[in-house]
């Protein structure tokens, strides 16, 4: 038995070197070098690989340009075998040999023959009733014509997506690979997969996804959060290298002085224009459609139990809740190629607060001053929004403390690991400061939960712990929770 970080010789071949190394077995032989000496100095040790010269002697330097080899001269140019593994050649007085590597065989050394014109040993080929094996109530290996080599040994089979087993003279040996531990994570922007009829899970690239919720609150593709508080049409997200899609939208301030929400959605790829609004409305091309709705090839518009799914045949994707909640997906084939509010997805938080000029700023409130589209006049409901952060500290009271603590309560415990809380908990004081309605609350743990889900944690419960109805529930006129922030 080998065993692990020890490196061993096999008995039928010194030039054969084995070593243990995370349960593999691994194999390497040994090249010996062309001797210059003649064949009656060369001797060939008891145990060791390669033979050695012995004694010593002088020998006449060869002609010009020609190779002295042993005791026998060459031309520059002829090319020569030593013996049938070796072949070598003469150039300018160096001899440059190449040596074939001979396989390790299972068969015992001495049931090893050497063909005619061949330079490795192999195991013969037999014709014989093996012994067979017993596996699961299967019989393997039995009266079947075999060669004596490493990968013809035995019959194999697989098990499983992981474990392979052969048949090795009447005993089933079987052997899995190491996979990676699963208690790594995978990389920022990548998640866990494991491929169907593949053995080992993997990291694989994500979609990115920009999240909008709230007075409204951002995170971007890359994952930088921020607050900005304009009440007028921004861009939230395009295409500046390609111009294949842009995702705009149109933030209210209607019912507020210091704040402002999500109230529209204009999605643009080619010639097609998606508008979303309150109450799940949909337009396509300036027409309201009736859910669900496709434009063959081109375009997916569906319901679900709470948000509004709009997929593209380029792989953009958005989810409208309604009320404020947006998640724009991006494929990784948009990595590096994207602008607006969201951020260029080139996996960098940093440079995310890059203006339309190509200038990286610091304050999120002209950044996104820089991305408002439409013109002030025609999309803005108030001239400028200026944040009051005084009157936003003090108007939080205890109601509102009592409100959003739920969001590190027990309700949400099974994501606090995955998902720091902290931001959202933030984000929803904010949003209780001014709220035009009793649940503005919930716009945070809607965003929470979203984010939970996209990383497999299910939070089933957490709308009746909380009494956030989806935004569905809220325009169908059943329950007493009040309707949508905005009028129609």
């Amino acid at each position: 038995m080998v065993t692990a970080d020890r490196s061993v010789t096999t008995t039928e071949d010194p030039c054969v070197t084995c070593r243990c190394n995370s349960g593999r077995l691994t194999c390497a032989k040994q090249a010996c070098p062309v001797l210059h000496c003649p064949g009656s100095k060369i001797v060939h040790d008891p145990g060791e690989c390669c033979p050695r010269c012995t004694g010593s002697g002088r020998y006449l330097s060869p002609p010009k340009g020609a190779c002295m080899l042993g005791s026998v001269l060459y031309n520059s140019g002829n090319q020569f075998y030593l013996d049938q593994c070796t072949k070598c050649s003469c150039s300018n007085s160096a001899v440059s040999c190449i040596r074939e590597t001979c396989p390790v065989h299972d068969c015992p050394a001495e049931h090893q023959i050497v063909l005619p014109g061949r330079c490795c040993p192999q195991c013969p080929e037999v014709e014989e009733v093996r012994p067979s094996c017993t596996y699961a109530g299967k019989t393997y290996g039995a009266n079947l014509k075999v060669l004596f080599c490493p990968r013809q040994d035995g019959e194999t089979w697989k098990l499983d997506s992981c474990k392979a087993c052969a048949c090795m003279q009447g005993k089933v040996r079987c052997a899995m690979p190491m996979c990676p531990p699963l208690n790594l994570p995978c990389p920022p922007n990548s998640r866990l997969e494991h491929p169907e009829g593949q053995c080992c899970p993997r990291c694989v690239e994500s979609d990115g996804v920009c999240t909008v919720f709230g007075d409204p609150h951002y995170r971007t593709f890359d994952g930088k959060f921020y607050s900005f508080k304009g009440s007028c049409k921004y861009q939230l997200a395009s295409d500046c290298s390609g111009h294949t899609f842009s995702v705009r939208v149109t933030n209210d301030a209607r019912s507020t002085r210091f704040s402002a929400w999500t109230k529209t959605i204009a999605i643009k790829v080619g010639d097609l224009k998606v508008n979303l609004g309150q109450k799940m409305r949909v337009k396509v091309n300036g027409k309201k459609v009736e859910l669900p709705y496709r434009v063959a090839n081109r375009l997916d518009v569906n319901r679900t139990v709470d948000s509004i799914i709009v997929s593209t045949q380029i792989g953009i994707k958005v989810l409208w809740d309604g009320i404020s909640f947006l998640e724009v997906s991006a494929p990784t084939s948009y990595r590096g190629r994207l602008c607006g509010l969201c951020g260029n997805f080139n996996s960098l938080p940093k440079d995310d607060f890059t203006n339309r000029r190509g200038r990286l700023l610091q304050d999120p409130q002209p950044f996104g001053q820089s991305w408002l589209v439409g013109g002030a006049k025609r999309s803005c409901t108030r001239p400028k929004l200026v944040a009051n952060l005084d009157r936003a500290r003090r108007c939080r009271g205890r109601k509102d403390h009592r409100l959003c603590n739920r969001l590190r309560s027990q309700i949400f415990d099974a994501c606090h690991k995955k998902v720091n809380p902290t931001m959202y908990y933030k984000a929803c004081l904010q949003d209780m400061c001014e709220c035009p309605s009793e649940n503005c609350y919930c716009e945070s743990f809607t965003a929470y939960a979203h984010e939970c889900k996209r990383l497999g944690i299910q939070l089933p419960h957490w709308r009746k712990s909380t009494r956030c109805r989806t935004g569905w529930d809220q325009f169908s006129g059943s329950g007493t929770q009040l309707g949508p922030r905005f009028p129609s």
